[in-house]
């Protein structure tokens, strides 16, 4: 009888992950061997693959995107993990597999969860889901003095790990518009800097000018406001460089909002590459709206103010693993649509991170008694994460926190007419365009 020969392709950069606490090897051992609960222990941004003999174990953090695809071949399956679907298709063109291929075929590794492969045959079984990162509904007090010290005081101690991680040379750029989640981690990496004896001259912040966008003015009143202005850089670019097909491309999704997101983030980065050819690290705070359920319920028809307030976690997961609307090619909520933020900065070299993408600044979030401080009301719980964000900051730096209407970041880099002529809000032509990369 013929020998079943299975193979693992790891194509997702290992040398990439930025774990704290852990060597790579020791947090491969740890996915392998130990229960799924124990890669919450993990601390920092992941993608992990790890596997013995016909067993193969994956997990990721909110912030890493990581996809799988498994091909047949004669002598026996081998599976293909990476980042993105394009590295995907290349590998399996370079061995002429690629007529297997069908970007739909792809998997997402769900975030916050371990995916247990068994290669045993054809057809192979269904992955295991097990979840690692549960936090608990509803535990804080419905004070919102004491929810925003919590929340915030976890954003400082993420922020401060990463910053201490930066080798003291680099400069640190913040991805900024002025709004509650990246002036918070602005003005608690500027906090964090000052406290450590960082040279604040390091510190640069960010914002996107495409002409007429309301964010730079925002950017510039949230600052002044501080006496902060000086740490201020507008990045101009014009409006004639945004491209829909490239953020298809680089992002590989076909969501509308995700890629008027991501384009303005492909402009912004961009914009910093070719002013700054050497610079690695962003910050940013992708995660924020997620966290404190700051999206306006009012324009998605599948959702209500119940359904926000009672499903963990269901912007950062969707609707969850096992449920119907759960896409297996795309995972849901800010597990797809990380790669909005995560592939604009990869693709130009940078090193990004959003604190609000960590579980422990999650946790928090998720222990706010939303049910309680809301009873329900949909304005009440759209004031929220000013009150709370503002409050915790308050408490941290001793700054009065600014706090403007919530924006989407590519309705404060242009006007929200011009990007419409700009970038139509089709979903299935942009879906179209996805596909025909594969054609």
């Amino acid at each position: 009888m013929q020998q079943y020969i299975e193979r693992v392709v790891d194509l997702t950069e290992p040398e990439s992950n930025q774990i704290y606490n852990l060597t790579l090897e020791e947090a491969q051992r740890l996915l392998l061997e130990q229960p799924a609960v124990a890669i919450r222990g993990i601390e920092g941004s992941f993608a992990l693959i790890a596997r013995s003999g016909k067993t193969v174990k994956m997990a990721r953090s909110l912030d890493r995107p990581m996809r799988y695809f498994l091909a047949k071949r004669q002598e026996g399956p081998v599976l293909l993990v990476a980042a993105r679907i394009d590295t995907i298709y290349d590998w399996l063109k370079s061995e002429g597999l690629d007529g297997q291929f069908h970007p739909s075929y792809t998997r997402m590794v769900p975030a916050h969860h371990v995916v247990e492969i068994q290669l045993v045959g054809c057809p192979d079984p269904d992955p295991v889901y097990t979840r690692f990162f549960t936090p608990e509904l509803g535990t804080l007090p419905p004070d919102v003095e004491r929810i925003g010290e919590a929340y915030i005081a976890a954003l400082d101690e993420e922020v401060s790990q990463w910053l201490t991680r930066v080798p003291s040379g680099e400069p640190i750029g913040v991805c900024f518009s002025g709004g509650i989640d990246s002036g918070s981690v602005f003005l608690t990496a500027y906090h964090v800097m000052q406290k450590r004896g960082m040279h604040l001259s390091r510190l640069k912040a960010f914002v996107l000018d495409l002409g007429n966008g309301p964010d730079v003015q925002q950017a510039r009143a949230f600052l002044n406001a501080l006496d902060l202005g000086i740490f201020l850089e507008p990045i101009e670019t014009h409006a004639s460089t945004l491209n829909a097909q490239e953020t298809i491309r680089i992002v590989e999704d076909y969501k509308p909002l995700d890629i008027e997101s991501a384009t303005m983030a492909l402009a912004l980065c961009r914009g910093i590459r070719e002013r700054y050819p050497d610079w690695r690290y962003l910050m940013d705070g992708d995660g924020g709206d997620e966290n404190l359920k700051d999206y306006p319920i009012e324009e998605n028809p599948e959702l209500t103010i119940r359904s926000v307030v009672h499903n963990r976690m269901l912007y950062q997961e969707g609707w969850g693993v096992g449920k119907i609307k759960h896409s297996l090619t795309y995972s849901g909520g800010l597990s797809r649509s990380y790669t909005r933020t995560y592939a604009p900065a990869h693709h130009f070299g940078f090193l990004g991170f959003s604190p609000y993408t960590r579980p422990n600044v999650v946790a928090v979030a998720e222990a706010i008694p939303f049910i309680q401080l809301t009873d329900y009301s949909v304005g009440r719980l759209y004031e929220l994460k000013g009150e709370i964000v503002s409050r915790g900051i308050e408490k941290l730096t001793g700054l009065k926190m600014p706090v403007f209407p919530k924006r989407r970041f590519q309705h404060g880099a242009l006007p929200e007419d011009a990007l419409r002529r700009k970038l139509p809000f089709r979903e299935a032509e942009y879906r179209k365009q996805f596909l025909s990369l594969y054609q």
